[in-house]
């Protein structure tokens, strides 16, 4: 039973989401040869806040690329 735990910052779309779950899934099912009912997607949104890369929080990053 394979199980993805994808983790994203806020703003993607119910629709988005679907797409990913399905992509995801397809992918498992060719790559692996795992069935799609046993395959099992977790998306967690996470505030741009408590997300940092490059020594910066996501929010201050974007920011700092608005400014620039």
């Amino acid at each position: 039973m394979p199980c993805i735990n994808l983790q994203i910052t806020r703003g993607a779309s119910r629709e988005q989401k679907a797409r990913i779950v399905a992509e995801f899934t397809d992918t498992l099912v060719r790559v692996l040869g795992k069935k799609p009912e046993h395959t099992h997607i977790v998306i967690q949104e996470v505030d741009e806040e408590n997300w940092g890369f490059a020594g910066l929080l996501t929010d201050d990053w974007k920011r700092q690329q608005a400014g620039a």
